[in-house]
């Protein structure tokens, strides 16, 4: 019979968070690709007396397996091809500067101010100055062998191997990743709509807006590719811009407080079907006449979706979210904003003076010149990957198990063929633990990676305890250097991108009514909100792992998060009613609330507790914007400390 825990030794609710694992599917083609493409160089490395560039070859593999997260084949190509290109730039300079004592300290700090700042472009570039960064931490640690070149050369084919075996179906499945995409999309939509008017609401739109993120990410990505007109594409796009009515429906449903007929999200099913088939044959709909102007909404966004679905070439291309632009231009803009942006040099600042001080430790201690310092330091900060403590903590508890695993196989594997052996079964772990959370892929990584260095610098068990008081020292200068000493990050990191957010929320009440409103610019910016509001969820989240004071200060702010949400839904559903009939609403009703939004924009900004805020909001009765009032009254009532 199992006993709880006694009051004086419950774990906190952080730290459950934090050693709780995720649930997620495993990908097979993934966890298929991390063994052929990690262990076949260093196969190829022992048959031609090579191991060590075998093994160097099977480490840009592991940054490729890492990388490789995206379905859609396009986006392979960025995710995995693009970090590959920093990579070999930082393994280049860290060559370059081995054994040059205070000329390696001050390249290898600069690449992490310059790493630190690529973080806050993008998915992409974050992996890349991820990757430049370990790659020249590693090669101004490691004595590589070859020529300088040769280096950057194979870990860079070890990349590419990945993306090879992951494009190898691209001839035979174009297109299909991004289909399936979007048929998800439709599924979602329909079970949002089933739940519409209950508790489940909620949960499943956020699953609806991380499924919209995810469909116009893999068919705008396709798209910058194509500069002429692709029938597909073009169809694709249309498909993904007619469900935008039926969620925008969504929450105007669920204000009536009552589910919707089973035949509207059947009928939404069966669109999604249409979808991933390709089918052009009319979808019969079998939807119940609508009661009232809500229904009729819902009826009428249902119906335009069913004809977008089977048309087989939609004569115009709805182009509301805009084609995006060029690469060259979008750099451009990224560079622009990294340079200007205060956020970026404070984090980079903050990496650059952690790594700084791992290698002056490293390089001046009369300990065992070690990487696994700096490595260590650039695994957990990576602000976009979670929350420095939570990772310094799951960093610390996996590089544990991770050695505990190394160590027996360096006691008990011989050297030579049987490595290759251990690393494909190994590797394999690496993308199936991954989604589980950051401690488990640690626990993965760290004997593959400990192998690896041994095949290069032959110190076999004597690397176990040296590593793990390596690791510790590094997460002991990232909680210090790049956590303690810098409170006012979590207000950077949250309150501001929060307040932001409010701030885009008044921009979009003003665009949903009135003469301001244009069709593509609510479009953009209702999904730009939405978007924005899903990743500040996700960085509260990460919060919440954090101790006293700013997971407390996470939890208290979390209902604000909502709130936004709320009324962001609540608008929507306004624009929907008056679509449907209702009357708009005045300039000054729209002129107050979103006032009352940049006022509250400004408090949030302005501190890091919640403050007092006022709540005096009226307006004539039986307005479509009375639901919108009440959401925003209760924001301002949130963020009022009680």
């Amino acid at each position: 019979m199992s006993r709880a825990f006694p009051i004086g030794l419950t774990p906190p609710d952080w730290l459950v968070r934090n050693l709780t694992p995720q649930r997620a599917p495993v990908n097979r083609p993934a966890v298929a690709r991390a063994a052929v493409a990690m262990a076949l160089p260093l196969a190829v490395g022992l048959a031609c007396g090579q191991p060590a560039y075998g093994a160097l070859a099977s480490m840009g593999a592991l940054s490729g397996v890492i990388g490789d997260t995206a379905d859609a084949y396009r986006m392979r190509i960025f995710n995995i091809a693009v970090p590959q290109l920093f990579g070999a730039v930082g393994v280049t300079i860290g060559a370059l500067v081995f054994g040059h004592g205070w000329t390696a300290v001050a390249a290898v700090t600069g690449v992490a101010l310059v790493s630190g700042m690529m973080s806050s472009i993008g998915a992409v570039a974050s992996v890349g100055g991820l990757l430049l960064l370990l790659n020249c931490v590693i090669g101004a640690g490691l004595p590589l062998p070859g020529s300088w070149w040769l280096a950057p050369v194979l870990m860079s084919g070890g990349g590419l191997l990945v993306l090879l075996l992951a494009l190898l179906a691209w001839p035979l499945r174009s297109g299909v990743p991004e289909r399936a995409a979007v048929a998800d999309t439709y599924r979602k939509v329909g079970d949002l709509l089933a739940v519409s008017g209950t508790d489940a609401y909620e949960d499943l739109r956020l699953t609806v807006t991380r499924s919209l993120n995810d469909s116009y990410d893999a068919v705008l990505a396709r798209r910058v590719f194509h500069h002429g007109r692709s029938p597909d594409l073009v169809r694709l796009l249309a498909q993904l811009n007619a469900v935008t009515p039926v969620v925008e429906s969504a929450p105007a449903a669920h204000q009536r407080g009552e589910r919707l007929p089973a035949a509207i999200p059947a009928a939404v099913h069966r669109l999604a079907e249409a979808v991933e088939t390709g089918s052009t044959t009319p979808v019969e709909l079998r939807l119940p006449a609508p009661a009232d102007e809500t229904g009729r909404a819902v009826d009428h966004a249902v119906r335009h979706a069913a004809g977008v679905v089977t048309d087989v070439s939609p004569d115009t291309l709805d182009d509301r979210l805009g084609r995006p632009a060029t690469l060259r231009v979008r750099t451009a803009r990224a560079a622009r904003g990294v340079l200007m942006s205060a956020a970026s040099w404070r984090y980079g600042i903050r990496l650059a003076l952690c790594i700084g001080l791992a290698q002056i430790l490293v390089s001046t201690v009369a300990v065992p010149r070690s990487y696994w310092v700096a490595l260590t330091i650039t695994f957990v900060m990576k602000p976009d990957f979670g929350s420095v403590f939570s990772r310094a903590l799951l960093r610390a508890l996996g590089t544990v198990a991770g050695l505990v695993v190394a160590a027996a196989v360096l006691t008990v594997v011989p050297r030579g063929w049987a490595d290759a052996g251990v690393i494909l079964l190994l590797a394999p772990l690496i993308p199936a633990l991954t989604p589980r959370g950051y401690g488990y892929q640690t626990a993965a990584i760290t004997p593959v990676i400990l192998l690896l260095s041994d095949i290069l610098n032959h110190q076999g068990t004597g690397l176990v305890v040296p590593r793990l008081v390596d690791s510790l020292v590094g997460c002991a200068i990232a909680l210090v250097a790049g956590y303690l000493l810098w409170p006012e990050s979590w207000h950077a990191r949250v309150g501001d991108r929060l307040a932001d957010a409010v701030a885009d929320t008044a921009e979009y009440v003003e665009l949903a009514f009135g003469d301001l409103a244009d069709p593509a610019a609510r479009a953009r910016s209702r999904r730009r909100l939405y978007r924005d509001l899903s990743s500040i969820r996700t960085e509260f989240q990460r919060a919440l792992t954090e101790p006293p004071p700013n997971g407390r200060r996470a939890a208290a702010w979390m209902p604000l998060v909502v709130a936004v949400e709320r009324i962001v839904d609540a608008t929507t559903a306004a624009r929907v009613r008056v679509r449907g009939g209702s009357a708009e609403p005045s300039a000054d009703e729209i002129t107050t609330i979103a006032r009352q939004l940049r006022e509250l924009s400004d408090g949030l900004r302005a501190s890091d507790v919640l403050v007092a805020v006022r709540t005096d909001l009226s307006g004539p009765s039986g307005s479509v914007l009375e639901p919108v009032r009440q959401e925003v009254a209760a924001a301002r009532t949130i963020a009022s400390p009680h």
